[in-house]
């Protein structure tokens, strides 16, 4: 699921649900470089939910911005599931925000490595009430394709968190 079209309808019915719930919203990318924020605002309306997204490519802005630890990055890497949590966890952790999401990657084509090849993504959800989660995610293909997969599998999971929390 990683076409344009697929792209908008999640990132429209993310957007839909967040309106649904009274959730501000908010990204926080490293890999996809803003690309979930901009699928977001291709959306009418974001505004009512969007507040804005964090571009945090080095490890010195993940630190800035939404306060990933040292120690973490130094133990486990920038690509890492835990870095992704606390980059969402960082998000929510902000004044209006209620709801986040994060990625951190390697998009390639350069990069990678055995531990960390090139495709290997981890993205991150956040609610305020909730503690964050992470997933581990290998995906195929060019730069473009990584990303374009990173930003439909993380709308996904955003919506999914979403869901369950106002289900439970």
């Amino acid at each position: 699921m990683n076409t344009a079209k697929d792209i908008v309808a999640s990132a429209t019915e993310l957007i839909e649900l967040c309106r649904a719930r009274n959730l501000r919203l908010a990204t926080v990318e490293s890999c996809t470089g803003g690309l979930i924020s901009a699928a977001l605002t291709d959306i009418p309306g974001a505004s009512d939910v969007f507040e804005g997204g964090f571009v945090t490519y080095s490890n010195e802005a993940k630190q800035a911005a939404v306060g990933v630890k040292l120690e973490t990055l130094m133990n486990f890497g920038a690509v890492s599931h835990d870095v992704a949590a606390e980059m969402a966890a960082g998000a929510v952790a902000k004044d209006r925000i209620d709801a986040a999401v994060s990625v951190t990657g390697v998009a390639g084509p350069g990069g990678g490595t055995v531990e960390k090849p090139v495709g290997l993504v981890f993205i991150g959800a956040a609610l305020a009430d909730k503690p964050a989660i992470a997933e581990r995610h290998q995906f195929k293909g060019d730069r473009q394709a990584v990303r374009a997969a990173s930003v439909a599998a993380a709308l996904t999971m955003l919506i999914n968190l979403i869901g369950e929390s106002s289900s439970a």
